[in-house]
C-alpha cells in the first residue's frame, strides 16, 4: 500500500478529516517519475490522480502544470543524482520544472517523492528564486487535520459569543 492508497482510504472512509481553508494559497503538484512512470513500470500502477485529489481536497486554489502526469518533466533529482555531486547538472535539468512551476503561480508545491521534495526546496528554489513552499503530500494532510471534537467547540465558541 502506498502513501496515496492510505490517506485516499482514510479520507473516502472519514477515518480523518481536512480543513480546506489552512492553504489558500495557489498550489500545484509535481508528478515524481518513481510514483508515475517507475511505478507503472514496476508495479503496474501509476499515482498520478491520487495525489491530486488529495491536493485539491484542501487546497481550493489549484493549477496544474503542463505538461502533467506521465508527460510531466523530471525536477532534475532523478535516478539518484540529488544524492550524487552533480549539483550544477541537477539545476541544469531542473531549469524547466522552474519555468513550468513558475508558470502556473504557484505559491506552493506539492512534491511526494524526497528526491524531488529536496530539488526544489534546496536547490530550485533558490537558484530560479522561485519563491514557493514545498510540502509532502502526508505533511499537506497532516496540517489540514480536523481533530475529533475540533468542529464542535468551534461551533460552542460561536454560540457562546453570541
Amino acid at each position: 500500500m502506498s502513501v496515496f492508497d492510505l490517506l485516499t482510504e482514510y479520507i473516502n472512509e472519514g477515518k480523518i478529516k481536512l480543513d480546506n481553508t489552512k492553504h489558500p494559497m495557489r498550489t500545484t503538484y509535481h508528478d515524481p517519475c518513481n510514483y508515475g512512470r517507475k511505478s507503472m513500470n514496476a508495479f503496474g500502477v501509476a499515482y498520478y490522480e491520487e495525489g491530486r485529489d488529495i491536493t485539491k481536497a484542501v487546497c481550493p486554489d489549484f493549477k496544474d502544470m503542463e505538461p502533467n502526469r506521465e508527460s510531466n518533466y523530471c525536477c532534475g533529482a532523478g535516478g539518484g543524482a540529488w544524492a550524487m555531486p552533480f549539483g550544477p547538472e541537477r539545476v541544469f535539468y531542473g531549469r524547466i520544472k522552474a519555468r513550468q512551476i513558475k508558470e502556473t503561480g504557484a505559491e506552493m508545491v506539492i512534491a511526494p517523492c524526497h528526491n524531488c521534495r529536496d530539488q526544489l526546496l534546496k536547490s530550485l528554489n533558490k537558484e530560479y528564486d522561485l519563491g514557493i513552499e514545498i510540502k509532502y503530500i502526508w505533511e499537506l494532510v497532516a496540517d489540514c487535520l480536523i481533530y475529533p471534537g475540533q468542529e464542535q467547540s468551534a461551533e460552542v465558541e460561536t454560540v457562546e459569543q453570541s
